[in-house]
């Protein structure tokens, strides 16, 4: 019971904390009311001495470090420069959802452990549906506040000191940036759908911004949203219905996996359907910065704030994936270049939408052998019948992490066997470099560790990631 007695003062904590909170203020005390109904939970669960059966045990080990990432959010907004923070913070109210989403995994196995009329008083509390309904009034109510209260903040910089003109300027774009993404509508509120083509605007048959073996990706204009829109070269012969067919069935698969950190899918567009040579367009989110390994390889600065933010951000996407209603949904390809980077660094996970659909229309290309096998696990390199899982996907994640921290590629120059005796062999992992924050190395190299059982978990690793750039950005 060691760890009984520091869930219940987290949560003491957190209740506290929420009584000196500056701005989100709805979304902070609900997280504190099922922070409560966890805490009631806890508490029985003690009383009937139920700690040390497994499943509880180890949902209680993962309640504590998700308490403790909570508590570092709260705590973002009792904090004296919380204005700033939020000004330079890349994903404002996203990160609530997140918390949100593993305080209710936690209730989900406690009180189903617990099956007690408690469980059932409680369940309201966490009931899906009016969860996210609540959030999102709780989301309305401290945006609107929070407007008021940016707006309050830029008058006093107003008022300040010619020698302060400078930071003031600087502060108003902040201000205005983050009014406009407040404002702007989200494309998470758009139906993922069949598209007509005079919905769409691009430069079509001008230069595309990137080229694959079947495909060209130009960028485009769908209603009101900047977005990339891929049109395949030379599909292979499937007719518009069965493409369609192909769409409507991975639509709902698609929806359910709808997260900041993931790349939105808009739809998919026909055109010339009835004409002898049918052209088929794919359209999605637009990520300026492109593809994670693209900005790994540019001359950008990325200070490990920046990289820290980076791998929470990726993270996240895969935590969302893993999460899916779905049995063991992973995504099957990690690496580098499957994750994209919009603006103001923000990581998302693409590579994985509307695949079925996608296969339909494009000519099997040759796999680059060697680049998978920088991300296999230990276990699939030493087994080709082993079957992939979430843990081997975690390790594949962690290689990704390294480049985040490294900039550097996977294994450069090996080859096939020099991998395989490095990682099954000798379990060597890619050295990080002698500056890296000893906390975010430490999380990497628990995701490449030789034996899959002991890798986090992606919900695991959210919350950590979360307390360690809390930490870094108050430093």
């Amino acid at each position: 019971m060691d760890f009984i007695d520091p869930i219940l003062s987290i949560a003491s904590q957190i209740y506290t904390l929420v009584d000196n909170v500056k701005a989100n203020k709805k979304r902070c005390r609900r997280v504190a009311q099922r922070v409560k109904a966890l805490d009631e939970l806890v508490r029985s669960i003690k009383k009937r001495e139920m700690v040390h059966i497994y499943v509880v045990e180890k949902a209680l080990k993962e309640l504590a470090i998700t308490l403790e990432s909570a508590q570092e959010l709260i705590k973002k907004y009792t904090l004296a420069n919380w204005m700033e923070r939020i000004l330079n913070s890349s994903s404002h109210g996203d990160e609530f959802s997140t918390v949100n989403e593993r305080l209710n995994d936690a209730f989900q196995v406690l009180s189903g452990a617990l099956q007690v009329e408690q469980g059932n008083m409680l369940h309201q509390v966490f009931e899906l549906a009016s969860r996210e309904k609540e959030d999102e009034v709780d989301g309305r109510t401290d945006d609107a506040e929070l407007k008021k209260l940016l707006l309050d903040h830029m008058k006093e910089q107003r008022e300040k000191t010619d020698a302060m003109l400078k930071e003031f300027n600087m502060v108003k774009v902040n201000v205005e940036k983050f009014m406009e993404m407040l404002n702007k509508p989200s494309p998470n509120d758009e139906v993922i759908r069949m598209i007509k083509m005079d919905e769409l605007k691009y430069e079509y048959p001008k230069q595309p911004f990137m080229k694959t073996s079947n495909s060209e990706v130009y960028r485009g204009q769908y209603r009101g949203f900047t977005v990339a829109i891929k049109r395949y070269n030379d599909p292979v012969n499937t007719s518009p219905r069965e493409v369609q067919t192909f769409f409507k069935k991975e639509v709902e698969t698609m929806r359910r996996f709808e997260s900041p950190n993931i790349l939105r899918m808009f739809g998919i567009c026909v055109q010339d359907e009835d004409g002898p040579s049918p052209q088929f367009l794919i359209i999605t989110e637009y990520c300026e910065k492109g593809s994670l390994r693209q900005v790994l390889d540019s001359n950008c600065k990325l200070s490990w704030t920046r990289k820290a933010r980076m791998c929470l951000d990726a993270a996240q996407g895969l935590y969302r994936l893993h999460q899916t209603e779905e049995k063991c949904k992973v995504h099957g390809c990690i690496n580098s270049s499957k994750f994209l980077v919009a603006e103001g660094y923000r990581v998302k996970l693409g590579g994985f939408e509307l695949a079925k659909t996608e296969t339909s229309l494009r000519k099997m290309t040759k796999d680059k052998h060697i680049r998978s096998l920088c991300y296999s696990s230990p276990q699939m390199l030493n087994n080709i019948n082993h079957i992939y899982s979430k843990e081997c996907e975690m390790y594949s994640f962690g290689i990704v992490l390294w480049e985040v921290v490294t900039r550097q590629r996977p294994f450069e120059g090996c080859s096939s066997k020099e991998i395989y005796q490095k990682v099954c062999n000798e379990k060597y992992q890619e050295p990080l470099p002698d500056d890296c924050p000893e906390p975010l190395g430490c999380l990497i190299n628990d995701c490449r560790t030789y034996d899959s059982f002991h890798r986090p978990s992606a919900g695991v690793l959210v919350d950590k990631l979360r307390s360690v750039v809390a930490q870094m950005e108050e430093e």
